[in-house]
């Protein structure tokens, strides 16, 4: 992982694995916490509402891909998935010298799998997943995966 001189802005998601329902007209939900982002070097400005952070939005929709490609793969392996799998990301925007960089860390929770065969699937949903396929080179990724 990249070392930051400075942490300026980070963004966590949680996603668990849901079964889509039957309705064509459902598109699930997603729930963010509107805040105002401000650092120490940033003015405010008390006309502009609160509002998600770029972090926060780019770690939900990475998420919400990589757990897609999670289910595909395991679905393609002839696993199923336990319902109470999930993946927790965390993207922070941090500053190095005068470089600002972006990494991420991901904590896979895929309960009741051997570990390597749940590593084996974390591994290949990041090969499928296109978030993971654009980022990949251009920042530091961690990836953390539990089966308890």
């Amino acid at each position: 992982m990249s070392k930051f001189d400075k942490i300026l802005f980070s963004g966590k998601t949680h996603t668990t694995v849901s079964e889509a329902p039957s309705s064509a007209t459902h598109h699930g939900s997603v729930n963010l916490v509107l805040t105002a982002a401000v650092s120490e070097q940033e003015q405010v400005f008390e006309a502009v509402a609160p509002h998600p952070v770029a972090e926060k939005l780019f770690a939900g929709a990475w998420s919400a891909c990589y757990i897609t490609a999670l289910g595909l793969v395991a679905v393609q392996k002839g696993i199923t998935l336990p319902a109470d799998s999930s993946v927790d990301i965390e993207v922070e925007l941090g500053q190095s010298g005068a470089a600002w960089l972006l990494r991420a860390r991901f904590d896979v929770r895929i309960p009741g799998l051997a570990q390597d065969v749940a590593e084996k699937l974390v591994h290949a949903a990041h090969e499928i997943c296109p978030y993971s396929k654009a980022t990949r080179g251009n920042i530091d990724v961690a990836v953390n995966v539990t089966t308890s």
